[in-house]
């Protein structure tokens, strides 16, 4: 092993992050020089990993949760010998099609575990991952046994959803989570004191955590901490007094050192500060050597894992690995397509709700990495099946989890479930609320995760809540969102589509939007394709040539039904087109969304939300029978009559315009 004095492998990342960040004329040079012994300490004395196999399971996670010091992160992977993070990639940072984005991205930089950026995200997603990590100890044993760190800012503690991260961390008594906090007082306006005054070692005390104060440039002090923080039985605070833009003779300690390049003159002055006498992106062969050697002394530790993973039986092995390849069970197919059967057969008029319940029965048989929640919604949103068993603090066996009135925390913590692997997180909360979970469930499509949101109580059909609760504009939200997958099913049969596609959806989220209120089946012959997967299908042909084609997702679904009963009567041929996800119906190939959407001269989409997006199926001067605005308060009956969704209404339109044709 090269030995080298920790200042030189420190000022080394400090060196790195300053000329990347120089070349770029773009990024925040602050955190890394401030944090560079943090970093340094972690990497060299603790964190568990083998760069040659930068995704072995059993590694200890690293988070940057303060995403905007990408590059101490992108040093340290290069420092440590990752190959795909060459100098090349450090000297393109924040170029196009560079591995070293503005903020790390975990599906485009191997290396890193999260995609984090937007503050409090990383510190929130972190509990998702040390929770993983303990669920799937409490099931292999100690082929699982590792840390996960977060290097976290002022700003990601400053966020609210850390106040749902840490309230829930603690709770659970998530022993192996420890975070290491950059306190270094500065914010982009200026002095932390300018608009926060939190103790956030109390802060974190109150929330069940250990929490110490100590000095972040102390590598003797900042090792101690970690240690002791390693033997505790609760997560760990290890606020870390650092000072911004460490050696910078003009700018350290204050926000110029935060989000700009340093400067050529400045840049230079800093390096002279620190005793680095070396060029741009230059390190002396003693210190990388020192570094690659950190890099590689996790082998032996990743050899004795893979030592006891072999031991282990083969089945057992096999299906360790299948989970954390996100494979889905061979199992699957074959129970989605026997339950399918049975709701035909035995139809049931019940909300979408109950019919996700009773899809997740099977599931939870078929697939058993299935991990299901609630924001304090259970008996609402019908998430909780039969023999599901609770997660508790410092009981991990079960796979039911109770995530309290937190949704970001909640959508956050799958994230982090689903990146650690081994799992599939699912989570539900009522629609409205998707308000809430919007910035993580954002970072799930942007970060192509692979968590399902049960989002119920879908719209005006939930009633007396009022407007408050009724979504209305949320559908068009979600569809509008990049990769996240929303499906709104219209009875049982295809409510177990829609979940069978979002299980077999394994390079972004899903959206499951599920009534309160019950509906009667449309589904009424069985296949065993999933006609729920082209986004749109024909539920009902007419009886010759369409004039008329009805659009419609979910509990109006049986109203379009309604009214093609009464149009065909009246001699309109009128076609029902179900369309449980519109966005996936838009992506479909032009040859088979034109046969989809067909050419009828009156189209019509029936749906209790606004119009937007709608126009691509119907086109502008398509007939749209919906919500213009809010809702109301008042059983969902007297609402749907009240904004005239109600199949009179569509006959009455269709009628018209048929005429007037």
């Amino acid at each position: 092993m090269t030995q080298v004095d920790h200042s030189k492998m420190a000022n080394a990342i400090r060196a790195l992050a300053m000329d990347g960040v120089e070349k770029a004329k773009s990024g925040h040079p602050g955190l890394p020089l401030g944090a560079a012994d943090i970093a340094t300490v972690l990497f060299t004395q603790f964190l568990k990993f083998d760069a040659a196999d930068p995704k072995w399971p059993d590694r200890d996670r690293f988070i940057l949760s303060a995403g905007h010091g990408s590059m101490l992160l992108y040093a340290l992977l290069y420092l440590t010998g990752n190959k795909e993070m060459t100098l090349d990639q450090l000297k393109n940072f924040r170029q196009l099609h560079s591995k070293t984005p503005g903020h790390p991205e975990n599906f485009h930089t191997s290396g890193v575990e999260t995609t984090t950026g937007p503050l409090g995200q990383g510190v929130a997603t972190s509990v998702g991952f040390a929770l993983a990590e303990r669920m799937l100890a409490a099931e292999y044993g100690d082929v699982v046994d590792h840390y996960t760190y977060v290097l976290c800012s002022d700003g990601d503690l400053m966020e609210g959803v850390s106040h749902e991260a840490i309230a829930l961390a603690g709770h659970l008594k998530l022993s192996k989570l420890i975070f290491l906090y950059d306190d270094n007082g500065i914010s982009i306006d200026g002095p932390l004191t300018l608009a926060d005054s939190v103790d956030q070692v109390a802060r974190f005390k109150a929330h069940g955590w250990n929490a110490v104060q100590i000095d972040g440039h102390d590598q003797a002090a900042i090792a101690a901490a970690i240690k002791t923080a390693q033997s505790s039985d609760r997560p760990t605070l290890i606020a870390c007094k650092t000072t911004i833009g460490f050696g910078s003779p003009k700018k350290a300690g204050t926000s110029k050192a935060h989000g700009e390049p340093l400067g050529a003159e400045e840049l230079l002055a800093t390096k002279k500060a620190l005793g680095w006498d070396y060029g741009p992106f230059e390190v002396p062969d003693d210190v990388l050597n020192a570094w690659r050697d950190v890099g590689s002394k996790g082998a032996a530790a990743h050899a004795d894992w893979q030592k006891r993973f072999d031991a282990l039986p083969a089945e057992i092995r096999s299906e360790f690995t299948r989970r954390n390849d996100h494979k889905r069970p061979a199992a699957m197919a074959d129970a989605f397509r026997h339950l399918k059967k049975k709701l035909v057969d035995e139809p049931q008029t019940v909300a979408t709700r109950k019919a996700s319940e009773i899809a997740l029965e099977v599931i939870v048989q078929a697939v058993p990495e299935m991990v299901i929640g609630s924001a304090d919604l259970t008996p609402s949103n019908n998430t909780r099946t039969k023999q599901a068993v609770e997660v508790k603090p410092g009981d991990f066996a079960g796979r039911y989890i109770h995530y309290g009135i937190r949704e970001m925390g909640m959508a956050a913590a799958m994230n982090g479930i689903a990146l650690h692997g081994g799992f599939i997180p699912a989570g539900a909360t009522f629609m409205c609320f998707t308000d809430y979970a919007r910035p993580a469930m954002r970072i799930s499509a942007l970060a192509q995760i692979p968590v399902v949101y049960i989002m119920t109580h879908d719209s005006i059909g939930l009633g007396e809540d009022g407007p408050t609760h009724q979504p209305v504009e949320h559908l068009a939200a979600m569809r509008a969102m990049p990769n996240m997958r929303t499906f709104r099913p219209a009875d049982t049969v295809e409510t177990a589509e829609c979940w069978q596609l979002a299980l077999e959806n394994t390079t972004g989220p899903t959206m499951l939007a599920l009534s309160r209120q019950n509906l009667s089946p449309v589904r009424t012959t069985h296949h065993d394709d999933n006609l729920s997967a082209s986004g749109g299908y024909e539920l009902i042909a007419a009886n010759g040539k369409a004039a008329v084609s009805i659009f419609a997702s979910g509990s109006e679904v049986e109203i379009a039904v309604a009214a093609q009963k009464t149009l065909a009567e009246k001699g309109i041929p009128t076609r029902v087109v179900s369309v449980p996800s519109l966005e996936l119906l838009l992506e479909q190939p032009d040859e088979k969304q034109k046969a989809i959407i067909g050419d009828a001269p009156v189209k019509i989409a029936v749906e209790a939300a606004v119009r937007f997006g709608w126009d691509a199926v119907i086109g502008h001067d398509g007939i749209f029978i919906g919500m213009k605005g809010f809702g109301s308060s008042a059983p969902a009956k007297e609402l749907y009559k009240l904004f005239g969704i109600t199949p009179d209404a569509v006959v009455e339109a269709a009628t018209r315009k048929h005429n007037a044709a």
